[in-house]
């Protein structure tokens, strides 16, 4: 890819070291007492889908449970924010090179694309807030589907996002490879 600036750099290395931390520490700590519980992991609770699948795993979970449910929706907040800006920030690049090298499709994606990575930030963090309100015993039967249908938006917007990146890096390095020598 083209050069980054040192500030868009720099920007990228800290967002991807603290996306690396959120994604492996988390389920090392929080994961693991969530399933000691003997009820399953957040990814269940977030596609619940139902006030009485989320009324189900709640009760799976107990007391210690629920208290690292919340735990890890709250830590998933600073996840939000370092993947959303790796990603955001790989996708310009990638379109940034996209642009120099003359590769127009890659180019004309990336005036869309990038921005997928804030926007499931934006969606995980709604779903967040609606199983926050059900883990307290609010939402009614609203807030369980609603954060199924957000964290379906958000895998969808951040896989579209990181496959952009890897095209992007992809295409870059071979051409690299063909240069050489």
């Amino acid at each position: 890819m083209s050069r980054l600036s040192g500030g868009r750099k720099a920007a990228l290395v800290v967002s991807g070291v603290a996306t690396v931390l959120f994604t492996v520490v988390p389920y090392l700590v929080i994961e693991k007492r969530l399933h000691a519980t003997g009820g399953p992991g957040v990814l269940a609770f977030e596609f619940a889908g139902s006030r009485a699948r989320a009324a189900q795993i709640m009760t799976e979970w107990g007391a210690t449970g629920r208290h690292w449910a919340r735990v890890s929706l709250l830590v998933d907040y600073g996840y939000m924010i370092s993947y959303g800006t790796f990603f955001a920030l790989a996708g310009f690049a990638v379109r940034d090179a996209a642009r120099a090298r003359g590769w127009r499709r890659l180019a004309s994606a990336g005036v869309v694309v990038p921005f997928f990575a804030i926007a499931a930030a934006v969606f995980d963090a709604a779903e967040n807030v609606a199983l926050l309100v059900t883990l307290a015993g609010n939402g009614g039967s609203f807030a369980p589907p609603f954060a199924t249908a957000c964290s379906t938006a958000k895998f969808t917007l951040i896989t579209i996002a990181i496959l952009y990146a890897i095209c992007g890096t992809a295409m870059a390095a071979s051409e690299r490879l063909r240069a050489a020598p």
